[in-house]
C-alpha cells in the first residue's frame, strides 16, 4: 500500500487541488455574504448549517473525491488510453462527483437530524442533484485542468533534467574512452603496427592510419546525439575493429550477424564499442590465447537485442563488482536508464552451453 500512495500519490498536486476549491469556496462565501446584505428579497440566512454543511462538508468530500480520480489519472497516463477514452471516463466521473455529494449530503442529513427519513424524496434529492450539474461539470474538469498541466509540467521538466544528464554522460562516455583506449600504450602499440606495417606492406599501412584517423573523427567531432541510426553505430565501429585486426592479428577473430532490416533503427550511440572492448579485455589469459568474438543484433519481438559473445576467459566476479571495478559496463547501465527507463535489459554473464562469456542488451525497437 505503501509503495502504492508514494508511486501515484502526489501530496504538492492534491495540495494544489484543494488550495484551488478552498478558493472556490471563499469567493462562493463572498458571493453570499454580498447578496444576503444587498438584496432585499433573500430570507434569513442559515449561516453555521451553510458553512458547515454546503461549504466544510463539501470541500472535505470533492478533494478526496478529486485526489482519488488524481491518482486514477495517472495510472490512465501511463496506460497511454486514447484522448477519446479519457475524455469519456472523466465525462461519467463528472457525473458522478455530483450524484457521491448528494449522497453523502443526504445520508449525513439524516444522521445528525436535519432531514426527517419519513419525508425524505428521492426525487427532490435528484432534483438538486439537476439543478447544480453543469456546475459540478466545470468544477471537475477545472480540476482535471490543473491535474494534467501539473503532470504535463512535471513530466517536462523531467525530461529536460534526463535531457542534460544524457547529454552530460555522453560527453563523459567519450571522454572516458580516449582515457581508457587513448592511453600512451593504445597509441604505441597502433603506431608501432602502422610503422611495421609500413615496410611490409604500405597499403595496409595507409588502411590503419584512415581507421584511426575516422575512429577518432567519430568520437571527437560527431554531433552529440543520444540515440543514432545503427547503420551509424556499426560505421564507427568497424573503425575500431580494423584497427583491433592489427593489433591482434591472427589472435582475434571478430564475426558479425547484423539483421539489416534494423539499420535504421536507434540504439545509443558509442554503445558497442566499450561492449567490444570489455569483452576483448576480459576475455584474453594465458589459457585463451586466441579469442572469437560474436557480434549478433537482431529484433525480438519489440526489442532489438545486442548480443556480444566470446569463448574466452569466463568471468568470476559478479555483474555489481564489474561495474565499479571499470567505468565501461557503469556508464552503459546509466545511459540505458536515462533512455528507457526501466524499459531495458543488461546483462553479463558466463555463457551456460559452452566456455566464454555473453554480455547481452534489449532496448525498445524505434
Amino acid at each position: 500500500m505503501k509503495i502504492f500512495l508514494k508511486k501515484y500519490l502526489d501530496i504538492n498536486l492534491i495540495l494544489l487541488l484543494s488550495g484551488f476549491y478552498a478558493l472556490f469556496n471563499i469567493v462562493y462565501v463572498g458571493k453570499a455574504v454580498y447578496m444576503h446584505h444587498y438584496s432585499p428579497r433573500m430570507p434569513e440566512f442559515p449561516w453555521r448549517e451553510f458553512l458547515l454543511y454546503n461549504i466544510l462538508l463539501d470541500w472535505v468530500v470533492v478533494v478526496t473525491y478529486m485526489t482519488l480520480i488524481a491518482i486514477s489519472t495517472k495510472k490512465l497516463l501511463n496506460k497511454n488510453y486514447s484522448w477519446v477514452k479519457i475524455i469519456s471516463i472523466h465525462t461519467l466521473f463528472s457525473i458522478l462527483i455530483g450524484l457521491i455529494i448528494r449522497l453523502i449530503f443526504d445520508v449525513f442529513g439524516i444522521l445528525v437530524g436535519q432531514i426527517d427519513p419519513s419525508e425524505y424524496e428521492l426525487q427532490e434529492s435528484f432534483h438538486r442533484f439537476m439543478a447544480v450539474i453543469e456546475l459540478n461539470f466545470l468544477i471537475y474538469f477545472a480540476m482535471i485542468f490543473i491535474i494534467y498541466t501539473y503532470y504535463y509540467l512535471k513530466q517536462v521538466k523531467e525530461a529536460e533534467k534526463r535531457h542534460s544528464q544524457l547529454e552530460s554522460q555522453l560527453v563523459n562516455t567519450r571522454m572516458k574512452m580516449l582515457s581508457s583506449q587513448l592511453q600512451p600504450h593504445f597509441l604505441f602499440n597502433t603506431l608501432n603496427s602502422i610503422s611495421v606495417l609500413a615496410d611490409l606492406d604500405a597499403g595496409k599501412a595507409k588502411d590503419t592510419i584512415a581507421d584511426l584517423s575516422d575512429f577518432l573523427r567519430e568520437i571527437l567531432y560527431s554531433n552529440d546525439e543520444n540515440e543514432i541510426t545503427l547503420e551509424k553505430e556499426l560505421r564507427t565501429l568497424e573503425y575500431y575493429i580494423n584497427i583491433l585486426n592489427i593489433r591482434f592479428s591472427d589472435h582475434l577473430k571478430i564475426r558479425k550477424d547484423i539483421d539489416e532490416r534494423l539499420l535504421n533503427k536507434k540504439v545509443p550511440a558509442l554503445i558497442l564499442q566499450p561492449i567490444i572492448e570489455n569483452s576483448i579485455k576480459h576475455g584474453y589469459s594465458y589459457e585463451h590465447t586466441d579469442l572469437d568474438v560474436d557480434i549478433s543484433i537482431h529484433a525480438e519481438g519489440d526489442y532489438l537485442q545486442i548480443k556480444v559473445e566470446n569463448n574466452g576467459e569466463p568471468i568470476s566476479l559478479s555483474e555489481a563488482q564489474l561495474q565499479k571495478k571499470g567505468v565501461g559496463l557503469a556508464n552503459i547501465k546509466d545511459r540505458l536508464e536515462n533512455l528507457y527507463g526501466n524499459d531495458f535489459y543488461f546483462k553479463m554473464r558466463n555463457k551456460e552451453s559452452r566456455a566464454g562469456v555473453e554480455t547481452i542488451i534489449r532496448i525498445p525497437l524505434k
